[in-house]
Formats: structure tokens, sequence, C-alpha cells
């Protein structure tokens, strides 16, 4: 083999590890290589050869952050400008502008502009200046463009009329709207949008938006945050219209939010639902678990439905979830009873996965480990405890899953450094379990406090 090897290398010619084969690629290819790269590291390689020293204006792609460039000689402003004057492409298939620096609307405005020009088609805005910038109107008769990220001090004012027909993609992230409606007259305007993202902070001073619809027959992805610094939980009402949604996830507060058709193509949903504080509502888990009913087709479900001690006057029945395969759920001393209602409605679970999340020091549910089998998934295969720290109900619900679980392989509990590991594996190796085949371990997590 040696010898083959030997002989193989001597066929090649002397300058063949030295040549460059890269620079020998077409143009097409390497801006698309360069293209992975911010601007920034793009006009960088202009200083390997004259072969590269224009490539990156012909990268169909502006990736600026005025970050990577501060502590220069120049100024990111001008540094910008004279990368937009150079860059030669006809069209930009991405622009994306991170920037901090103070700077007057007006650059804001030729900025966005340029990319109109260009027939941009993802346009990606992230300002943290101190300042507000309304976006341009020619934004919303861009016929070309496909993605919208807006993030931080973007004020969102809306022309009379206008279509984005072309829009697919559209993130809205702690941005500034003028009224009421101005969320709910965008999303009426971008018809086939898939991919919605929304993360609204509830501040005083603010244009409070109180109504939100969304209304968009193509969406299959939806991400809402809402954030509340206030004292009083925030009161809104949302209304979502989106029949083939595949991709659901929910974080924050929850006021009024109602689907208006069923989620029969539901593959994904996370609900993660904020405490109420000092507010105590006894319609509150009327409106938690009227949202997790509502979301019994999906087939991989993160749930937390809060920490309230009114979370114990909800219920999930009549809801099946007969799809469901796996479920992540934060445990806290409220909610051991939701799932175990969760456990009974869902035949076809395969992996289970608990967080503990004991933030408040309220009283403990009613609750008592189902007493028969019949209950609990005989496909149950996979059982994770994260935060067990041996409380009389952990102990008892680990001896359920134990002893119900026909085909489970393994199960994993991770406790405290104050535990000892040993101690608890020991413990748990006693009870009885109906799967000979299962391996139970014991793991530290530094993360647990």
């Amino acid at each position: 083999m040696a010898h083959l090897g030997a002989q193989s290398n001597s066929k090649c010619p002397e300058h063949f590890w030295d040549k460059d084969r890269l620079s020998n690629l077409l143009d097409s290819l390497l801006c698309h290589i360069l293209s992975f790269l911010s601007t920034d590291e793009a006009v960088v390689t202009s200083i390997l050869s004259s072969r590269w020293k224009t490539l990156w204006t012909l990268v169909p792609k502006i990736d600026f952050q005025d970050t990577f460039i501060r502590g220069r000689s120049v100024a990111p402003l001008r540094i910008l400008y004279s990368v937009l004057a150079q860059h030669t492409a006809p069209i930009l298939s991405n622009f994306t502008l991170s920037w901090r620096s103070p700077c007057d609307s007006s650059h804001f405005d030729n900025w966005v502009d340029t990319a109109i020009l260009r027939n941009v088609q993802t346009l990606d805005l992230h300002f943290e200046c101190g300042q507000l910038f309304e976006l341009p109107h020619t934004v919303f008769h861009c016929k070309t463009l496909v993605g919208l990220e807006l993030y931080g001090e973007i004020e969102l004012d809306l022309p009379p009329s206008f279509q984005l027909p072309s829009l697919k993609i559209l993130r809205l992230c702690e941005i500034c709207y003028t009224s009421d409606n101005s969320f709910s007259s965008l999303c009426s305007a971008c018809p086939n949008l898939e991919d919605l993202t929304v993360i609204y902070e509830f501040i005083v001073g603010n244009v409070s938006i109180v109504s939100f619809k969304i209304s968009l027959p193509f969406l299959k992805r939806l991400r809402i945050d809402f954030i509340s610094l206030e004292t009083e939980p925030p009161d809104y009402k949302l209304e979502i219209y989106a029949p083939i949604l595949e991709r659901f996830r929910f974080f924050g507060y929850l006021s009024n939010m109602a689907f208006l058709e069923k989620l029969a193509h539901l593959i994904e949903a996370h609900f993660v639902v904020c405490g109420l504080g000092h507010v105590f509502e006894m319609c509150y888990s009327d409106k938690v678990f009227k949202i997790v009913r509502a979301l019994n087709s999906s087939k991989f479900l993160e749930l937390f439905p809060g920490d309230v001690e009114c979370i114990g006057f909800g219920y999930i029945y009549p809801s099946m979830f007969q799809n469901l395969v796996r479920l992540n759920f934060k445990v806290t001393q409220s909610n051991w009873h939701v799932l175990q209602s969760l456990l009974v409605v869902a035949p076809n679970l395969e992996v289970l996965v608990l967080d503990k999340h004991y933030y408040r020091k309220n009283q403990l549910c009613c609750m008592e480990p189902p007493d028969g089998s019949g209950c609990l998934s005989s496909r149950l295969a996979t059982f994770n405890f994260n935060g067990y720290e041996e409380l009389g109900h952990e102990v008892e619900f680990i001896k359920y899953i134990l002893k119900e679980a026909i085909v489970l392989n393994t199960i994993t509990i991770k406790v405290s450094a104050l535990h000892s590991k040993e101690s608890v594996l020991k413990k748990l190796s006693m009870f009885p379990r109906h799967s000979t085949a299962c391996l139970l371990t014991v793991e530290i997590d530094d993360s647990l406090e």
C-alpha cells in the first residue's frame, strides 16, 4: 500500500500542491462561496490577488454590521456608503443591516431605498441606536420582497393601501406601531405569508395594541412572544385563522386568544405561559386549557401551562392527543394534574421529558398517581426527569412510570450536586419494572440549584 501511494504521488507535477485551484473556479461559484461570509469578511478577500479584487462586489448579498468595524480610522457610516457605491450586483437576494451607531434618519431611508432599487428579496433591518426610524413606504410596494425582518427601533407607519404578494416570511421583533390596527393591516396585505414571527413588548407610553388579527390561509409557521414589564398583565385579543398551520410557538402572558379553525395539520407546538404574578383570575385556567385543547393534533408538544394555583381548575378532556409522540412538560407544584390528564389522552406517546420548574412557593395541587393500567401509552420508550428531588409525589410518579410502561428502554433522572447519584439510583432500582430491558441512569446536572 505504501508503494502504491508513493507511485501515485510521483505522477503528480511538482507544482500541483502549490497551485491555487480555488481561483480557477467560475465567478458565479466563487460568489456563491463568498455569500456565506459577511460583507466585511468578503471585502477582506480582495487582498488575496487581482483575481479576487472585485469578486465581493458581485455577490448578490450585503450583510453589514457596524459593530464589526468600530475602532477603525474610518467611520462606519463612510464604510457602508463606500460598500454600497462599489457593489454592482443588479439583484440583491439578501440585504441585512445591523446598526447601533447614531445616525440621521435620512441615511436609513437611503440604505433601504438602495436595497429596494436592487430588487431585494430578503430585507433584514436590526436597529438599536437610541432613536426611532420610520420604515420607508417604498418597502410596502416592493413586489420582489420574499422575506422581511424588522428588529428594534423601527416604526411601522403603513401607507393607505399596499400589497406584498410575494412575501413569505415576516418577522416583527419589538418594533413600534403607530396605531392599534397596524399589525392586522400588515398581515392582511400579505396573503401568501407562510412564516410569521411576532415579538411584542407591552410598554407603558407606547401605542398599545389590544387587537391582533391573523388571517393567513397559507401560514405554516407561527411564533408569538408577548412580553410585559407592566405591573398588570396585558389585556389583548388575539384571533388566528391559519388552517394549514404546521408549527406554533407561544411564549408570554396569555389573555384572550382563539384559533378560528381546527389545527388539523399541526406537527409541532410550544406553549409556554408566564404567570400572572399577584393577579388571580378564576377564568384564567379556561383560557389556558382552551388553547391546550386546540393543540391536540400536534405530534411534538412542549407545554408549560403556568404555575399559578388557578390552573387546578382547568381541564383537558374531552380532547384526545392521538398523534402525540413526544411531550416536553415543565412541571410545577400546581400542574402535576395537567400532566396526568395528558398521559391519559395520549395513547401513542413514545418520549416523555419533564423539566422541573419550581419558581414559586405555591401550594401543591391535590395529586394522586393513576392507579390502574391502561392510562399510560403502551409505546412509551423514553422517560427523562430533570430536577428530581426525591419528593413524595415525584417518587410515586416514577414508580408509576416504571410499573406501567411496557416497552420502556431508558429512564434518565437528573439531580443537583446536592444529591448523591449513587443513593438515588439505589432507591429507584428497587422499584418493580414492567419492562425488564429498561436502563435506569442517574446523572448530576450542574445547572440545577
